[in-house]
């Protein structure tokens, strides 16, 4: 292989929890819950879909349902659709539904998971380049940047940039010219079967880790470093 394309959530990063992420935006506004009632407001909100990264809505409203489609085209779609459902359960601010969407995109709600520099350095030092392609609606350059982890990539691709998302081939064949790459000598890696499956139409080959807490998950990405030999 001569690259490998990453996305991002779920597969190098993982998002706080639904409580840490409720918890640190009412601490924002200077604004408190009493514990049941925190607990109950944060698993509403998971169960809305709310946390970008977190878990899809289990019911996207009607009125939701065009900007949810089209979500990661755009800064502006991707904020309307998860303050969108966020709006849903009641918060005890107005305020707190764009507090929780300019949260989600602080480096320090996200965490890299424990193998990540491990496996990007590894790349790096067998001269592999490294991309990530994303299908989100802010810059994520800022949380890379914090973590480390940002020396390790070659090219993001991101699909608010471009208008495109996964699993568009147009998305992957971009970040493949991008690294000088042919598809056929590049691998993804990702954790949602559909969008960056999208990558073998190209003629990539794909490999596929879990979306699971950090915790959970210590060494998914080192397979990467045998599939690349």
């Amino acid at each position: 292989m001569a690259a490998v394309l990453f996305d991002f959530s779920g597969t190098l990063f993982r998002v706080e929890s639904a409580d840490a992420w409720l918890r640190a935006a009412l601490a924002g506004a200077g604004l408190a819950l009493p514990g049941p009632e925190l607990a109950e407001t944060a698993r509403a909100l998971e169960a809305a879909g709310a946390l970008p990264g977190g878990a899809n809505p289990l019911r996207v409203p009607e009125e939701l349902a065009e900007v949810w489609e089209t979500r990661d085209q755009s800064p502006e779609l991707h904020r309307a659709a998860y303050t969108g459902l966020s709006r849903q359960v009641p918060l005890p601010g107005p305020g707190l539904h764009d507090a929780l969407y300019d949260r989600h995109m602080a480096p320090v709600a996200w965490r890299p998971y424990p193998d990540a520099a491990e496996v990007l350095g590894a790349l790096r030092g067998h001269g592999i380049a490294v991309g990530v392609v994303s299908n989100i609606g802010w810059d994520l350059r800022p949380v890379f940047r914090a973590h480390g982890l940002d020396r390790y990539v070659d090219t993001y691709v991101l699909s608010y940039e471009h208008g495109i998302r996964k699993p568009d081939p147009r998305l992957f064949a971009t970040a493949c010219a991008a690294l000088g790459a042919e598809p056929g000598r590049t691998l993804m890696v990702g954790d949602d079967r559909r969008a960056d499956g999208g990558a073998a139409a190209l003629g990539c080959a794909v490999h596929f880790v879990d979306h699971l807490p950090v915790t959970e998950r210590p060494a998914g990405l080192r397979p990467v470093l045998d599939l690349v030999r």
